[in-house]
């Protein structure tokens, strides 16, 4: 049975990894899934097999929860839909106004991930500056150039959505980083699959795919054993990813290298159009304006930065710890 709840919360992780310095799996996080994501893939092993052949199909999809991956993944695609297309139109016209909306939920996150640490000692003091050392430097890295080679498409896969279920790393960040962002997300998956129907593309994503399936598996079952075995250490260290991806987030950011319609990486210059930003320094929202020649938007931007906040918030005082099947 679908459960339009988890859809909705597919929906907003789908949405979030459309977007460079968003992160899906702080969403998992905050919304109460986490724990039952990682759970649900690492199920699939090689054991489903002799699984479906002694107990048959229904079997194996309550061993997976296939409820709530079915409607979980029903969501992101949509997600993912509305990221590329109408999340996408709003950085461009109201950039303030949407990043101080992710900077408030990620501010709250932090509250949220780092309240699950039961004890605050050495282990997981040291995890937590691992963590905003990693996210940080993180995004600091220069963006890498297009390869178009199927194994490194399978690589990007993996590693891309290793990082979609760790809380602060963005895994389409990950994916500008390698420089394959525009590539698979607007060259291959919008223009070359959903618009022209190209064979090409088909068989890139698909194994694009089959590297987010290998990724996914190993880091999840990484992960669960993470949480079971160093509880305290492994959310210190997810909570410092989340401090240092705050660096991507700030509000009020100018543009100093951006990728324009050809996809070739070049300094900004004001009236020049571009496609994404590369690299930015963050500067208050008066500088902003004064340099950048764009409206800073900063009461609308305290705002939606307060009410991201709040919806965090609420999702901890009004579902604290729960997980769905």
């Amino acid at each position: 049975m679908i459960s339009i709840l988890t859809a909705f919360k597919g929906m907003a992780m789908g949405i979030a990894e459309t977007i460079p310095g968003v992160s899906g799996g702080t969403i998992a996080f905050i919304t109460g899934i986490y724990e039952n994501l990682l759970g649900s893939i690492k199920a699939f092993k090689p054991s489903l097999i002799k699984t479906w052949k002694e107990e048959g199909i229904k079997s194996v999809w309550k061993e997976i929860n296939g409820n709530f991956l079915f409607s979980l993944l029903g969501g992101m695609v949509i997600g993912i839909g509305i990221g590329i297309v109408a999340v996408e139109k709003l950085l461009e016209s109201y950039p303030p106004v949407v990043w101080a909306f992710f900077f408030g939920l990620i501010i709250a996150s932090i509250i949220y991930v780092g309240k699950q640490v039961t004890k605050w000692d050495l282990g997981p003091i040291v995890s937590l500056i691992l963590g905003i050392g990693i996210a940080f430097g993180i995004t600091l890295l220069p963006i890498g150039q297009v390869n178009e080679s199927l194994p490194f498409v399978f690589l990007c896969g993996a590693i891309a959505v290793s990082a979609l279920i760790l809380p602060g790393i963005s895994g389409s960040f990950i994916l500008l980083i390698m420089g394959m962002y525009s590539y698979i997300l607007h060259d291959t998956l919008k223009e070359g699959l959903l618009t022209n129907h190209e064979s090409g593309a088909l068989i890139t994503m698909v194994v694009f795919g089959l590297g987010m399936i290998v990724g996914l598996v190993t880091m999840a079952r990484f992960l669960t054993w993470a949480l079971q075995k160093y509880n305290n250490i492994t959310l210190a260290l997810l909570t410092g990813f989340m401090i240092g991806a705050l660096n991507k987030l700030w509000p009020w950011s100018i543009p100093e290298k951006v990728m324009d319609a050809n996809d070739n990486i070049v300094d900004f210059a004001i009236g020049l159009e571009y496609d994404k930003v590369i690299t930015s320094s963050s500067v208050s929202p008066t500088q902003y304006f004064e340099n950048f020649g764009q409206p800073h938007f900063l009461i609308p931007s305290i705002l939606f930065f307060i009410l991201g906040i709040v919806l965090v918030l609420g999702l901890d005082k009004f579902s604290p710890n729960k997980t769905e099947s």
